[in-house]
Parts: structure tokens; C-alpha cells; sequence
């Protein structure tokens, strides 16, 4: 006699694979060309970005982030796709996100938002456990969008000083006599500039890439993976600092002729691969810790992907219930960016820095300009220089610096950054506030010194038509304007002036104050309100 199994058992033997429908494959392919139409702007201009050297590997992040993907198949295909509603909330914060991106036309919104949209459709049509599986492959996609040019720059001048120590650190372990300023190692013979191009972030954001690739695939336990990607971080702070200090040593033993050469073959992708060896020295030493010791080839050996059991039953995948209404938040965003408006951003009329007057005409007056090397770092539009010789004798220093827009990356440089490049310590720093005939400036008022040598610095942000002493409420109000005013132009003052016994803080600030409020009333000619 011949027994039947029930059904339900034979459901639970039969392994269940899903195979897309034309529909849903279609709705794929729609959505895809949505998200495309939608954030172009975005798209290509990170696109462009990628020519940097910072970001030059980000054109293989989207095919890395495929094969995270493409190397669970097996399992997504065992998944019964029901949609998920959290993947619909993801959708409507990125494509708020994308209106307030294209309203202020900060391009790193856009491109942030365009990450979270695409991760959000995935999540919508597929469901919260499929997420759970390919999440790698989204958090690595945003490897590939720049960071906003405030941090980068923040982020690069103090690497650049910490580059500089280290390397020093280096040069002296060798027995050699060096003198540090800030960022310029001084040999005596030759002066090592450590400028923006040497921070180490063409190292850096390549390496933090490949370490998160690498613990995705390190097939350890939690701790140790993390351990990973955040440890590429002095890595490359080591390496770039190393590099620094033998060009250093070869400056000492061989000459400025030799050192340069070294300088220009020890970079790029040199340095890279030396810590990419260091990354794996560190991962194989892991491995030498606990009690189940395994090989790198065994941690690393890429996951088969098994075949389909020979008896899987195929069943087409059908649309998820979430459907309907992810299409419609799509059309929303379709629709924004077909109808907001193109604004042009305004820039109001100016006069150049070059007919700025002398305000105080009994104070001898001298004007300088800034060397192209540090003009290329800061990216302004317009700027002045100018000393004043004051009847006391005393030198003050004045430099403003206008910038047209802050919007695709060019923005202003925050003295808290650019003072300690230099080879100053800033000692004290306060906000105060300076009466002038019709109003009043706050200024931030800060005590640096190098050496021996203290200096009184005053400074703010005129930004249309605000006097802004802290540096984040100046980026929030670019923000701000960009959608209100589509404007993002402002400036920088900066009055400095040398203080110490013959010409102590009171009388200094004295004079600074004077030449403040002197020139207040002629900025806004300058750097417009």
C-alpha cells in the first residue's frame, strides 16, 4: 500500500525559489530611470568628483556594491518579497531631502540623498530581512559621495598638522636637527612645505574604502572587523607621516634634487599599496588571536553560492502591496525635479577689493598679496591685504576674503584652522562684542602664540548682511540662505595685530578697534549685505 504524503509536508520539502516577474523586472527598470532623471544633477557632478584624487577608486564602489548583491542570490531567492513600509519611510526622507538639496542647490544633499532613495527603493519592493542581508552594499555606495568641502578642509588641516609632528618625530629619530612651524618643517637647507596635498586624504578615503570592503568579507568575529576599518585611519596618518619623514632624511643625506624626486615617486598609489600590506599584516594578527586559528585564505575565501537543490519548485514574484504607493512617492520626486525652478544663484553687485581705501590715512598703509599655493587651497573669489603702520609704531594686519558663492565646495576658511597651520598655538579664544557708531560686531577675540611671539586676533563673518562670530551658525545660514535668498556669498575679516611689553593687549586692542570700526561702515561696499 502506498502512502501520500499531506501537503504540507511535501511544501516543506520542496525548497521555494523566486524568480522576478516581467512586472516586477519592469517596475525595476522604471524606477531605476526615475532615480536616474531625478538626480542627474547630483549624479554627475559627484561623477566629476571622482576625478580627485581623494576619490578616484569611487568609480568601483557601485560594481563592489553589485557583487554584495549578486553574492546573495541564493538567499534572496529562498525570501518571500512582501515589501517593506520602513523601506517607504527611507523613500520619503530621501526624497525630502533631494527638495531641500535642489531648493539650496548643495550638490553633497543631492548626493546623499540620492544613496538613501536607491537604498529605500531596495528596501520597499524587497522586505526588511533582504535588507538585513545586502546592507553592506548600501553603506558602501556611500563611500562614493565627496564630504562637504567644510569638513574635508577641516578634516585636512588637521591631518596636515598631525602629518607634520609625526614626521618630524621621524626626521629626528634619524639624528637630524629640524625646526617645526606649523606645517613647515624647516631643514635648514630646504623647508618642507606639508600643504594640502600632502594631509594624507588621497590615502585615506581609498583605504577607509578598502577596509570596510574588507571586513565584509572578513569572516570574523564582530569586534575584530570593526577593528579593521577604523584602524585604517592611523594607518594611513602612519604612512603619510613616514613618507614625510624620509623626505626629510633624503633632503639630509642626498639633497633638495634627490628629495624631490623621492617626494615624486614615493606618493600615490606607493604609499597606498604600503598600507594596504600593513591592513593585511593587521588582519592576519587577528587571526593569531582566540582559539580557532584559521588562515587568511580561509577567513577570505568568497561564499559559495550553492545551486538550486534539484527539486526547488519556481514561483513568480509578484509585486509587493508597497507598489503602488513607492511609485507615487517617485512621480513626487519626478515632478519636483521637473518643476522647481532652475535658480541661478544671486550675486549681488560689488566693488573689488583692489579700490578698498585706506580708512585711517594718518596710519601708513602697505598691501601684499597671497602666494598661488595657499590661493589654490582656499578657493576665493576676491581678497585684501593690507598692514597699517600705527603712530605707536605697531604693525596691524587686516585681511578680508570675499567669496561669491559657498555652494558647489568653495567656502570660507575658519582662522581656528588656518592659525595653527602656521605655526601658532591659539591660547585663549572668547567672543566679544565691538560698538561701532550705528551698530554693533561681535567678533571672535583670541591670543595666539608662536614661540616667544603673541599676537591679538580679531575676526567674523560678514554674511549677507549678518555679522556671524561662530563658524557653524555661518553654515547654517548659508543653508538657510541658499533656499530663502538664493544667495550663498560672504567673507571673512581678520584683524591681528603683535603684542608684548612695548606694545601690550590694551593698547593693542585699541587700535584694533579703531581700525574696526573704521573700516565697518566701507565692508559692506566689499562683501554686499
Amino acid at each position: 500500500m502506498q502512502l501520500e504524503l499531506p501537503v504540507n509536508t511535501l511544501i516543506e520539502e520542496t525548497p521555494i525559489l523566486w524568480r522576478g516577474s516581467p512586472a516586477y523586472w519592469g517596475f525595476l527598470a522604471i524606477a531605476s530611470i526615475i532615480l536616474v532623471v531625478v538626480f542627474q544633477t547630483g549624479i554627475v557632478n559627484m561623477y566629476l568628483s571622482w576625478g580627485m584624487e581623494e576619490y578616484s577608486h569611487a568609480y568601483l564602489l557601485p560594481f563592489i556594491s553589485g557583487y554584495f548583491i549578486w553574492s546573495k542570490k541564493y538567499w534572496l531567492q529562498r525570501m518571500t518579497f512582501n515589501g517593506s513600509w520602513a523601506g517607504m519611510a527611507i523613500v520619503l526622507g530621501g526624497v525630502l531631502l533631494y527638495i531641500f538639496g535642489e531648493l539650496s542647490s548643495l550638490y553633497v544633499i543631492v548626493q546623499y540623498s540620492f544613496v538613501i532613495t536607491l537604498s529605500g527603493v531596495v528596501i520597499a519592493i524587497t522586505s526588511f530581512q533582504a535588507a538585513r542581508k545586502i546592507w553592506p552594499a548600501f553603506v558602501l555606495l556611500l563611500f562614493m559621495v565627496p564630504l562637504p568641502n567644510y569638513l574635508q578642509q577641516l578634516l585636512s588641516a588637521k591631518l596636515q598638522l598631525l602629518s607634520s609632528e609625526m614626521g618630524v618625530a621621524v626626521i629626528r629619530l634619524f639624528g637630524i636637527s629640524v625646526y617645526l612651524e606649523g606645517n613647515v618643517i624647516d631643514l635648514g637647507v630646504m623647508k618642507l612645505q606639508v600643504v594640502e596635498a600632502c594631509s594624507g586624504l588621497r590615502y585615506l578615503f581609498p583605504l577607509m574604502a578598502l577596509g570596510f570592503i574588507a571586513a565584509v568579507l572578513y569572516r570574523e568575529k564582530t569586534w575584530k572587523r570593526l577593528l579593521i576599518f577604523f584602524s585604517t585611519i592611523p594607518i594611513t596618518v602612519l604612512m603619510n607621516s613616514i613618507r614625510i619623514g624620509l623626505v626629510g632624511v633624503t633632503v639630509e643625506y642626498w639633497g633638495r634634487e634627490a628629495a624631490l624626486g623621492f617626494l615624486h615617486d614615493f606618493e600615490g598609489w606607493v604609499v597606498f599599496m604600503i598600507s594596504t600590506v600593513v591592513l593585511m599584516l593587521e588582519m592576519w594578527l587577528l587571526l593569531k588571536i582566540g582559539k580557532q586559528k584559521r588562515s587568511l585564505r580561509q577567513v577570505f575565501s568568497l561564499e559559495a553560492i550553492p545551486a538550486p537543490p534539484p527539486n526547488s519548485q519556481v514561483v513568480t514574484r509578484n509585486l509587493p502591496r508597497t507598489t503602488v504607493p513607492l511609485m507615487a512617492l517617485l512621480l513626487a520626486g519626478l515632478t519636483a525635479a521637473l518643476t522647481l525652478p532652475h535658480r541661478e544663484e544671486i550675486q549681488p553687485p560689488r566693488l573689488a577689493f583692489t579700490q578698498f581705501p585706506n580708512p585711517i590715512s594718518a596710519w601708513v598703509l602697505r598691501t601684499s598679496s597671497i602666494d598661488k599655493i595657499y590661493l589654490d587651497s582656499l578657493k576665493l573669489t576676491d581678497y585684501y591685504v593690507g598692514d597699517y603702520l600705527t603712530p605707536s609704531g605697531a604693525d596691524i594686519n587686516l585681511y578680508m576674503a570675499y567669496y561669491a558663492s559657498q555652494r558647489k565646495g568653495e567656502s570660507v576658511h575658519s582662522p581656528t584652522t588656518c592659525i595653527p597651520a602656521g605655526g601658532w598655538r591659539i591660547q585663549t579664544i572668547s567672543t566679544k562684542t565691538i560698538k561701532t557708531a550705528d551698530s554693533t560686531v561681535p567678533v571672535n577675540r583670541a591670543i595666539v602664540q608662536q614661540g616667544e611671539n603673541q599676537q591679538l586676533v580679531y575676526y567674523w563673518f560678514p554674511q549677507r548682511g549678518r555679522r556671524i562670530s561662530n563658524e557653524y551658525l555661518a553654515k547654517w545660514y548659508i543653508f538657510q540662505d541658499s533656499i530663502m535668498l538664493n544667495r550663498t556669498d560672504g567673507g571673512l575679516v581678520r584683524i591681528s595685530t603683535v603684542i608684548n611689553h612695548t606694545h601690550p593687549v590694551e593698547q593693542a586692542e585699541a587700535e584694533m578697534q579703531e581700525l574696526l570700526r573704521a573700516i565697518e561702515p566701507l565692508i559692506t561696499n566689499y562683501i554686499p549685505s
